[in-house]
């Protein structure tokens, strides 16, 4: 294994990156990996972490360089137990690239196969067939990858999640199969009120990359069910077909506009609205103005943060309209202090920097929510204004680990660094505080 630079925090020859491991704490994994710490024993960290099945460390470690081809046949286990296990980020991490080969055809189909028995069976009726346990089962929801999470089953000393339904549709996207638009809908459709959950991901995103007229058909058909969960798998599937379309063409651009804006003026359920609304942000258009305009007061506080980032993309080239400038500013205001932040956060990178969206700013600097105080901070900082170093000094430094704090921070000694004519540029990354410290608030 070659060696890597970075700060060891290795104690008595204990690693405190394979000491994370072994805890199965990926959050403070996360932070020792963003620290730099312990770099020289990634490799060794990802082995373990397939070993343990943890499959969100695993796919961490990747992510900060783990090379994944170091690791020796008796390193990994076999695609079966991955799929047993339940978890999609373990399956996916053992087909990284570096050691995808390794793994021939027949042993992806027998994956398949499992991963079928499993989706199709349920995970609890698997696990009283495998036990014979009939106590009760335990369920707990977790977090599986980055970004999904799955239901967690504990019955008679085995432990499972219910994430086989998006392995599946992982291992068939591998093998080139196509798995039919209804077939894929109905594997998301059972994880009821899951949006997030790893199945309903997988199954969308899929069909999203397909970027064909059928599919975009079949989606668009689903805006009249009187189904909300499949109005809102339409949608999903819908707005990321139109988000990932990097084509100079852009064939569903119009489209998308065209259906969202009629969309949005008629959807009564929230979770649908807001993903309706979410997708019309992705177009700079005054029909998707006016349409996410029409929800800024809505009672569901999802919905006014919908708004607010919707708004994120309609300062650029030009400053906000209007009416855009008078919702936002009521959305600083908002009673709900996620949409505080959001809408700090949109006008603090917005290139509208009138100076009344810095005033609005400076007032929410001694909000009750900290994070809407860092917002503020952040905006003031890029709006080039002095309070925004007084105002850091008494937030102090960002929380271990908060790589949103840090970034919130970070603006405000860049701005110092150019105040300052230290450069004509400031060094990437400027820290304020914290592991790599470059810069101090003063």
């Amino acid at each position: 294994m070659g060696v890597r630079t970075g700060t060891s925090s290795a104690v008595d020859g204990q690693s405190s990156l394979i000491s994370a491991v072994q805890a199965g704490d990926a959050d403070l994994v996360r932070i020792l990996l963003h620290e730099h710490s312990d770099f020289d024993y990634l490799d060794a960290a990802f082995r373990l972490a397939v070993r343990m099945h943890a499959g969100r460390i695993a796919q961490l470690l990747l992510q900060y360089g783990a090379d994944s081809g170091q690791s020796r046949p008796d390193d990994l286990i076999p695609l079966s137990e991955a799929v047993d296990s339940g978890s999609p980020a373990l399956f996916e991490a053992l087909l990284d690239h570096e050691i995808r080969g390794r793994y021939p055809e027949v042993e992806l189909l027998e994956a398949r196969d499992l991963a079928r028995r499993w989706h199709e069976t349920g995970v609890e009726a698997e696990l009283r067939r495998r036990t014979g346990s009939r106590d009760a089962v335990g369920r707990k929801r977790v977090q599986d990858g980055e970004y999904d999470s799955v239901v967690e089953f504990t019955l008679g000393g085995m432990t499972v999640r219910d994430g086989h339904g998006a392995i599946l549709t992982y291992v068939e996207e591998l093998l080139g199969l196509r798995t039919s638009f209804e077939e894929l809908m109905d594997r998301a459709l059972a994880q009821v009120d899951q949006q997030d959950h790893a199945t309903w991901s997988r199954a969308s995103l899929q069909l999203s990359g397909r970027r064909e007229e059928a599919t975009w058909t079949a989606a668009a058909t689903l805006r009249t069910s009187p189904d909300p969960s499949r109005r809102l798998f339409g949608a999903e599937v819908l707005r990321l077909v139109h988000l990932f379309d990097d084509s100079d063409e852009d064939a569903f651009a119009g489209p998308a506009l065209d259906l969202f804006t009629g969309w949005a003026a008629e959807e009564t359920d929230v979770a649908v609205l807001n993903e309706v609304l979410v997708a019309l942000g992705e177009h700079i258009d005054p029909r998707a103005e006016a349409a996410l305009l029409a929800h800024a007061g809505h009672p569901d506080a999802g919905v006014r943060r919908a708004v607010a980032q919707g708004l994120s993309a309609l300062s650029s080239p030009s400053a906000f309209s209007g009416d855009a400038r008078t919702a936002l500013l009521g959305l600083m205001a908002d009673p709900d202090a996620v949409v505080r932040e959001t809408a700090c956060r949109v006008v603090a990178e917005g290139r509208d920097h009138d100076p009344v969206f810095a005033d609005a700013m400076a007032a929410v600097l001694d909000d009750t929510d900290r994070l809407v105080q860092l917002a503020a901070v952040y905006g003031l900082a890029l709006h080039d204004d002095e309070r925004c170093v007084a105002a850091a000094r008494l937030l102090g430094p960002p929380q271990r680990g908060s790589l949103e704090e840090e970034g919130y921070l970070d603006a405000v000694c860049r701005y110092q660094w150019l105040r300052d004519g230290r450069r004509t540029s400031p060094p990437v990354p400027v820290s304020c505080s914290g592991a790599g410290n470059t810069a101090q608030l003063e």
